[in-house]
């Protein structure tokens, strides 16, 4: 997906929703084996220290994002200006 958003310019928010239903299944395939008793072929750590698991790994995204800025994307000056400049001419 992140090929296909930078290569063929697709769409941020189609992208996102793309990526969002194909990994989806995984999310809750790694919750299903972290959560489920080991006589079912899980790891045994239950509901709420998978959650607790998720949470974290989330909130380290979250602030690594925010601390470092590599998710905003920047637009020079002279890009919005040609781009001014064609929707004038059509």
């Amino acid at each position: 997906m992140a090929l296909a958003h930078y290569r063929f310019r697709l769409g941020a928010v189609l992208a996102f929703w793309i990526a969002y239903v194909l990994t989806r299944p995984l999310g809750a395939s790694i919750g299903d084996l972290l959560s489920q008793p080991k006589a079912d072929g899980g790891l045994g750590l239950g509901t709420t220290t998978t959650s607790l698991i998720f949470l974290a790994t989330i909130a380290v995204i979250v602030v690594y994002l925010s601390l470092t800025k590599r998710d905003v994307e920047t637009v020079s000056l002279d890009d919005e200006l040609d781009k001014l400049g064609e929707l004038e001419e059509a």
